[in-house]
């Protein structure tokens, strides 16, 4: 299924004359090593949760998890899956309008490169997209905030009316943070592309960064 194809559930549950996020035309990663992309948004919705997002055959493939992610490998954070999002998606900061899906304020916590670690029971890289499939991914996050080892697993696949369900955990390595949390407080939390907490993002929306658009002149970096 083409990137464009998995978009469809994406588009139809937006109306784009209305938000400022971006509709989902075809677009190629932007980092410049050709690793793929990852990107932490705090969303402050009906619930306030962060969405995290890996770039995974042209789409960003996308959970919620309600606490955030953790630099200390005991945390179990769970994350539910969402729709598939659009590359551009990974710059959006901004006021979704209330009534609209998704309404509220959303800042770019992290954000970076990622590089799939799977390997299979003969050492073989295995496909980041197959091991998805599986229900079991092993990566390292390259961002500003989140580095090191994680994994994601899947515990419940979603039959017999139950939605399905992942395990977002840091995998133990030597950035290990076990004596702090991870995730800081997100009404406090500072983004990492204008440098603006949720309050000030939803008081001035037309002052920041939106898909990629350059933030007005005067918006804090």
């Amino acid at each position: 299924m083409s990137g464009e194809d998995r978009l469809r559930t994406y588009r139809g549950k937006r109306r784009f004359d209305r938000t400022g996020e971006p509709s989902g035309t075809r677009s190629r990663s932007a980092a410049g090593s050709g690793e793929p992309l990852f990107v932490v948004q705090i969303h402050d919705a009906t619930t306030l949760h962060f969405d995290f997002r890996l770039e995974v055959d042209g789409v960003l493939k996308s959970w919620s998890v309600p606490k955030g992610p953790s630099l200390d490998p005991h945390d179990k954070r769970l994350a539910m899956p969402t729709e598939d999002h659009p590359l551009a998606y990974r710059t959006f900061e901004g006021v979704i309008p209330k009534g609209e899906y998704g309404g509220g304020t959303v800042i770019v916590w992290d954000q970076g490169t990622y590089l799939p670690v799977g390997h299979d029971r003969r050492g073989r890289p295995v496909p980041f997209a197959e091991s998805l499939r599986h229900g079991h991914a092993r990566f390292e996050l390259r961002g500003a905030k989140l580095r090191g080892g994680f994994a994601l697993s899947r515990f419940r696949s979603g039959g017999d009316g139950e939605r399905e369900a992942w395990l977002l955990v840091k995998t133990g390595s030597a950035r290990a943070e076990r004596d702090r949390p991870g995730t800081p407080d997100p009404h406090r939390a500072r983004s990492a592309r204008s440098g603006r907490t949720l309050r000030q993002v939803a008081d001035d929306p037309d002052d920041v960064w939106e898909s990629d658009r350059p933030a007005k002149r005067g918006a804090r970096r």
